[in-house]
């Protein structure tokens, strides 16, 4: 009985040491070159961001690139006035050297633009009063590590700031309870220099979507309950709504332990 038993353990440990070297690729450099699809010319300075393993890289003037990357993980591409674009990490990707990825450039149409600029009098009392000025308040409170960014009517700013840190919101706790993996993602994006770098010249919130998993709208929706302003949320680039994000999350989890 003993005799047959260790052969038969041994068969199973193999086997399943053999699925999981099969279920987990190993994660090597890819190389390939952007191109425009108009023009089929090299295009410099395309952001490529690799969704799964969130790291990032530019291309050169070739139009060429290197990240890590293993089979089937998703490959982001974007650049300004084109089209942003997702490629999926193929075996025949590793094995051809020269692998083209073509982007595709945007048409946009510009309305007229009307500049008025300020009309100084040369008085600063009247300049300042007639200066265009930001709501957007932000609070600090003594022992916490970051502020509040508390809208923009001052009579309600406090009770805002209070609220947000004695009443976590339903919202926050769907949504980072059912994300954990997506949101893990946070610490990555803001360790990654060129993701940041991405980040910080874009507004759309393209990027952070495709990163995170999430809807446009449950990235406001996230921003509203953690009490930043209206003015904050469609002003500010994509970095500081990846921080703002990343310090309402960290807030929660405090918060939630020390229920």
């Amino acid at each position: 009985m003993k005799n047959y038993f260790l052969p038969l353990l041994l068969v199973i440990v193999s086997f399943g040491y053999s699925q999981n070297d099969k279920n987990e690729e190993e994660v090597k450099q890819l190389k390939a070159v952007v191109h425009n699809a108009q023009t089929d010319q090299p295009m410099e300075s395309v952001h490529v961001v690799n969704l799964n393993e969130v790291v990032g890289t530019i291309t050169n003037e070739k139009g060429e690139f290197n990240i890590p990357a293993k089979v089937n993980d998703t490959l982001y591409f974007t650049f300004l006035g084109f089209k942003s674009q997702k490629v999926r990490v193929t075996n025949d990707m590793f094995k051809f050297k020269e692998t083209k990825i073509s982007l595709t450039e945007l048409a946009y149409a510009l309305e007229e633009v009307i500049v008025r600029p300020y009309s100084l009098t040369g008085y600063l009392e009247i300049d300042v009063k007639n200066l265009p000025l930001n709501n957007a308040f932000q609070y600090s409170i003594s022992g916490l590590s970051v502020g509040y960014e508390a809208g923009s009517k001052n009579p309600s700013a406090v009770t805002k700031v209070l609220g947000a840190i004695l009443n976590p919101a339903d919202l926050l706790r769907n949504l980072f309870g059912k994300k954990p993996n997506q949101l893990r993602k946070l610490r990555q994006m803001k360790e990654d220099d060129q993701i940041r770098d991405l980040l910080a010249s874009k507004f759309d919130r393209e990027t952070l979507t495709e990163l995170l998993q999430l809807e446009k709208v449950d990235i406001e929706d996230i921003l509203n309950n953690c009490n930043y302003s209206k003015s904050f949320i469609t002003t500010a680039n994509d970095l500081q709504i990846l921080d703002a994000i990343s310090s309402c999350y960290e807030e929660y989890k405090v918060l939630n332990r020390e229920k």
